[in-house]
């Protein structure tokens, strides 16, 4: 069958429009990849565009397919819709149905010939590959990981679903302190859109900045952004005192504000290497994000910024140093995930410390 991106999907669904039938829609399609706020996403166009609001009682289903033995996945799969021409089942961890296993093998044997008027939607939770023979037969949906771009356009689409008004510097606050995991974004709109809930207006006050420095913990000047610049440009003293405010906001840890500092520090790497060979200072942005473009990696904020931010802190650095950098923040890395270990904040503050004397050693 046929493999379709998530914005292909949704294309496709609009213009089909809605209350079409199980075999308008393709009979099975197979959700996987990174990105689970997005399938939930997906599986709500697929019921929107499957079944009329009034034929969901009694026509839709969703089961685990750990919890699934032979007789109750034929019993979801071969019902015949009631009042309605489509009925649909999710199924859920579908990675969790062993290749031997009887339903697993039901499965695939009913792949080759789906019911009509069943709309079967298989879903696969993040972190796993996606299964070759599924991906074959059923129409496979490639849900990842949005770009930065693309998660500042869905915090706007989301806040709108909940009519929230958030202003412009408030979102950019909220996407750079939550980072780009739409459930933790979505978590925390959902308490601004309760926030402004009594303010004055039909929708509620608008979010402002403040709102959202108030919600997250994230003051002025003490952001993860502010911490990871002052580490990158060797202010050790500064980065030392913003590591226990930034670890005070919400949903913020450790291990979140070393990923943070070590992505910053691979991407100063790529930029030294860059100045290394020959790139001039006046080209490196451009170059470096020319290389964001090919590589499309996910959590970075903005493409431009970081690539920006690279080529100024690549000129602070020499290749040693980065090299010996990346080793202690493999090393507070390890220290930060041991079990017996309580100081994240005392492992943080001595790595971005220890930053600043790397030149001086490796003289």
């Amino acid at each position: 069958m046929g493999a379709l991106t998530f914005d292909a999907l949704l294309r496709s669904l609009k213009q089909g429009g809605v209350g079409g039938t199980a075999a308008a829609l393709g009979a099975v399609y197979y959700l996987h990849g990174d990105e689970d706020v997005l399938k939930e996403e997906a599986v709500r166009a697929l019921v929107d565009r499957a079944l009329d609001p009034g034929a969901r009682d009694f026509n839709f289903e969703q089961r685990r397919a750990g919890d699934l033995d032979p007789e109750a996945f034929h019993s979801l799969v071969n019902t015949p819709p009631m009042l309605a021409a489509a009925r649909v089942v999710v199924i859920r961890g579908i990675e969790d149905l062993r290749k031997t296993s009887r339903v697993r093998q039901d499965l695939m044997r009913y792949l080759g010939s789906p019911s009509p008027t069943t709309l079967l939607v298989l879903v696969q939770g993040a972190g796993e590959p996606p299964d070759p023979e599924l991906a074959r037969i059923a129409t496979s949906i490639a849900v990842e990981p949005l770009p930065p771009a693309r998660v500042q356009r869905w915090v706007a689409h989301r806040a709108g679903q909940l009519k929230l008004d958030l202003e412009p510097d408030a979102a950019d606050l909220l996407v750079q302190t939550v980072g780009g995991d739409l459930g933790a974004l979505g978590g925390e709109l959902e308490k601004l859109a309760a926030l402004t809930a009594g303010r004055s207006g039909e929708g509620g006050g608008a979010a402002t900045r403040d709102d959202v420095a108030a919600l997250v913990g994230a003051r002025p000047g003490e952001t993860l952004q502010d911490l990871i610049d002052a580490a990158l440009e060797r202010r050790a003293a500064a980065a030392g005192r913003l590591i226990e405010p930034v670890l005070e906001q919400a949903g913020m840890t450790g291990v979140r504000i070393l990923a943070a500092l070590g992505t910053a520090l691979v991407g100063t790497a790529l930029a030294r290497a860059e100045l290394d060979r020959g790139t001039s200072p006046g080209r490196l942005a451009s170059v470096l994000l020319g290389h964001l473009r090919s590589a499309r990696p996910y959590g970075l904020g903005s493409w431009q910024q970081a690539a920006t931010s690279w080529a100024r802190w690549a000129e602070r650095w020499e290749a040693g140093a980065l090299r010996r950098a990346l080793e202690l923040a493999r090393d507070a890395d390890q220290a930060l995930k041991s079990s017996t270990l309580t100081d994240e904040q005392g492992v943080l503050v001595q790595l971005v410390l220890s930053w600043a004397v790397l030149d001086r050693e490796a003289a």
